[in-house]
């Protein structure tokens, strides 16, 4: 019977597996740590690799990944190929399901995800505000961040980074009424409450079947700021379910953790720092290569301060002798290649330096000759040490790339142009391929389309950094109307353009403009793009107009009306800023200058039918019976699909007294998307019209389950249980709109009413003085005062 034990061979190549050699300590802990149990207080549950560029982190953070797989545990390594938490998600299942175990209610969410996001950045799609008599000050600034995030504009253009995550975080349950769903709608306003979720769960039955499992996140310094709160969520608290206590978390940086954030997990981890290799350690890799002539070992010391990627490009060229040891004062990139003794290849790993990442066919592009030779050379290099390898894509470690780049840029400053403008031309021709088949709003929501603009963009701004950065800079404005994971890219692109082709102009807008968008995010990284304007740049009217969206969506509107103002004052034509401040202003309860607004709209663009039924709808708004009769059913023949067009013409027949044209219009809304709670909470008002009490609450529950952070909708089922007799479960309804919106009148008066049914007439009276100071000309509410004081002298206790 043969032994289970693996032989001493096995052993030794695993030690030598991949030629890695020291971090002994690094890996020794990782590997106890692994034969803790998650209970044994020695155990921890977080590692964090950190160290400058060039020492090593990733080829350690791999080979954490072998040990762990050698443990029997699952994992899953990303890096900065992910821009955001579902991108790391979408890897997370597709690398658990190539080690056999699908996370398919994840990997269906996933795709849902991609395709509403894709839908909401595409589709010009309509909601709308609640439309209750009088609204509250807290209660428009909602609506108009709901009007602009999602009901009343067309997010492909100007408004789609309103479906920016995080600055919507706070307004999605009131923006969910346009999606099909309340799920589509946390799928593009949170996804992380909708995924995060069920990740969770995935991984807790992933966790039953086997030790362990391992998540490594490499390059934090790029992924933290959108990983790092998530993680920290995931890891500490209960907010989104149980992590699974088998479950090790590898993270992988240049910078420490932010002990701000992480300092009361000290206990629970690792910090792994690591420096330059250690003269044994070189040593080691050296000899490990062949590398032992002690002249020869002593220049590899000198040249590489004992930096382990370059220890490793050195040793893997074989020097052979102390004669191949030349002039100390060479270049950094003479010394990585000064033992390779092809020409065609020590030219192939120059050229191939030059783009970001390259495939077969960019490096063709780049090195030239026929598609055989391309083809060997690339081979080789994807041999090399200095490089990593991600997708069937090639990515030089930035250590040696950065010289290599500096060394052709110095060398052949009109070679360096020309290579560059070569490669702008194959981006630009792959851009174009990607182009057919899709509308141009469409465009910059297809992900594969915005990642060949940047690298055209980028080999553009090394080509010709003055002549490029306007066309990139209108660029990043165009990037900010899809918000802040789209934005992110550009903003590195600029600062790497200006690094690498030592253009100052370029590399400054591109470290301030990261520092704007960490600070205060897209309306202060668009007010800094705008400082530094020259004052004849085309985009300055739609970075203005931009810039007012993310301050509605901040609830700066009076700043924002401002920001509109001077965007039409440079472009009086500009669609996106005379639907914004339309919407604005129409949120603010100024119907009147919004509809003004939306006539100029409809001059500006008359065959949109969305901007018909958007005046339509302020016409309802306005009171306006005929008028949005008219509109609404003119944006119904256009579109017969519009639910939302039906639905906000539904309650212009309904306020109007038309109750079964009401009926009539909610009942096709409600055909066509089932779960839309606002046109529910509007047919109840026609149950209520037309005497049906069943019915009113039955449409009210189905609403709120579907919405139950409404406030509006909890005052409505407030009403229809106090008609009922039902005070006390009123009473709860109340309370919890006044939760969501401390300012609402409505909602103070009603709970007064109930509570004087159920004789607390003093507190009654307490609401209802609370509502007439919120709107002193409110006649209801004044009435049912005068009657709750004379139920007080009366001694009316109320219903039994």
């Amino acid at each position: 019977m043969g032994s289970t034990r693996p032989s001493m061979q096995e052993l030794i190549g695993r030690r030598r597996r991949a030629g890695f050699v020291g971090r002994v300590d690094e890996r020794a802990a990782f590997r106890r740590n692994l034969d803790l149990p998650p209970e044994d207080e020695r155990h921890r549950f977080l590692f964090h690799v950190h160290g400058d560029a060039g020492v090593g982190k990733t080829r350690l953070v791999k080979e954490l990944e072998q040990i762990a797989r050698e443990a029997g545990a699952l994992t899953v390594y990303v890096d900065e190929g992910v821009a955001g938490v579902p991108e790391t998600m979408t890897a997370t299942a597709r690398q658990f399901a190539a080690q056999g175990r699908r996370f398919k209610e994840l990997e269906r969410l996933l795709a849902a995800h991609r395709e509403r996001r894709h839908e909401a950045e595409t589709a010009l799609v309509m909601g709308g505000p609640e439309d209750r008599e009088p609204p509250s000050a807290g209660s428009l600034a909602v609506a108009r961040a709901a009007q602009v995030g999602l009901g009343m504009v067309p997010v492909a253009g100007a408004f789609a980074a309103a479906l920016d995550t995080d600055r919507l975080a706070q307004g999605a349950d009131r923006l969910r009424a346009r999606f099909r769903s309340q799920e589509d709608a946390q799928l593009v306003l949170s996804p992380e409450r909708v995924l995060t979720p069920v990740l969770l769960s995935e991984l807790a039955g992933a966790a039953d079947t086997a030790p362990w499992i391992v998540l490594l996140l490499d390059t934090y310094e790029r992924t933290g700021p959108f990983l790092d709160p998530w993680l920290h969520d995931v890891m500490t608290t209960d907010r989104y379910g149980a992590l699974p206590a088998n479950v090790v978390v590898v993270t992988s940086g240049q910078h420490p953790f932010d002990t701000a954030r992480w300092g009361s997990f000290a206990d629970f981890r690792t910090d792994l720092p690591l420096g330059p290799f250690t003269e044994a350690e070189a040593r080691g890799l050296l000899a490990d290569k062949g590398v032992r002539d002690e002249p020869v070992v002593a220049e590899v010391l000198r040249l590489t301060g004992g930096l382990p990627v370059l220890v490793s490009t050195l040793a893997e060229s074989g020097p052979v002798g102390p004669g191949d040891v030349g002039d100390p004062s060479a270049t950094a990139v003479d010394r990585f290649l000064k033992w390779e003794r092809d020409p065609a290849r020590r030219a192939a790993a120059l050229a191939g330096a030059l783009p970001r990442q390259l495939d077969e066919d960019v490096f063709r592009t780049v090195v030239g000759g026929s598609e055989d030779r391309a083809g060997t050379l690339f081979a080789w290099l994807r041999t090399m040490p200095f490089v990593s390898e991600r997708g069937g894509r090639v990515q030089y470690h930035d250590v040696v790339r950065a010289p290599m780049l500096r060394l052709q840029r110095l060398r052949s400053p009109q070679g360096w142009a020309e290579r560059h403008t070569r490669l702008a031309e194959a981006y630009g021709r792959r851009r174009a391929e990607a182009e057919a088949g899709l509308r141009s709003e469409e465009l910059w929501a297809d992900e594969g389309w915005r990642e060949l603009r940047l690298d055209e963009s980028y080999h553009l701004l090394c080509a010709r950094p003055r002549a490029a950065l306007p066309a990139a800079l209108a660029d990043l404005v165009t990037a900010c109307a899809h918000g802040e994971d789209v934005v992110r890219p550009w903003v590195r692109l600029l600062a790497e353009a200006g690094r690498d082709a030592d253009a100052e102009a370029a590399r400054t807008r591109g470290g301030e403009l990261s520092r704007a968008l960490a600070g205060d995010g897209l309306a202060e990284l668009l007010l800094l793009l705008l400082d530094r304007a020259r004052g004849d740049e085309p985009w300055r009217a739609t970075a203005w107009a931009l810039r007012a969206d993310a301050l509605v969506r901040d609830g700066a509107n009076e700043r924002a009306m401002e920001d509109y103002d001077r965007a039409l004052a440079l472009d009086p034509a500009l669609v996106r800023a005379h639907r914004g401040r339309a919407v604005t202003r129409g949120g603010a309860g100024d119907y009147e200058g919004a509809l003004a607004d939306l006539d100029r709209l409809l001059e500006l663009e008359p065959d949109n039918p969305w901007n018909v039924i958007l005046r339509g709808e302020h016409h309802r708004l306005a009171r306006h019976h005929d008028a949005a009769v008219a509109d609404l059913s003119e944006g119904i023949r256009r579109d017969p699909t519009s639910e939302f067009a039906l639905a906000s013409r539904g309650a212009a027949h309904e306020r109007h007294g038309d109750l079964d044209a009401a009926l009539a219009d909610f009942d096709r809304a409600l055909g066509l998307k089932p779960d839309y709670a606002w046109a529910l909470a509007r047919r109840a008002r026609v149950w209520r019209g037309l005497g049906d009490q069943a019915r009113r609450l039955a449409d009210l529950d189905r609403a709120l389950a579907l919405q139950p952070d409404w406030a509006w909708g909890r005052c409505e089922r407030g009403d229809a249980l106090r008609v009922n007799g039902r005070d006390e479960e009123a009473l709860a309804d109340y309370d919890r709109a006044l939760e969501l919106d401390p300012g609402y009148a409505s909602a103070y008066a009603s709970r007064g009413v109930s509570l004087s049914n159920l004789g607390r007439h003093e507190e009654a009276l307490t609401d209802l003085d609370r509502a007439l100071a919120l709107n002193p000309d409110y006649p209801w509410a004044r009435e049912q005062r005068e009657y709750a004081l004379s139920r007080r002298a009366g001694g009316d206790e109320g219903r039994p």
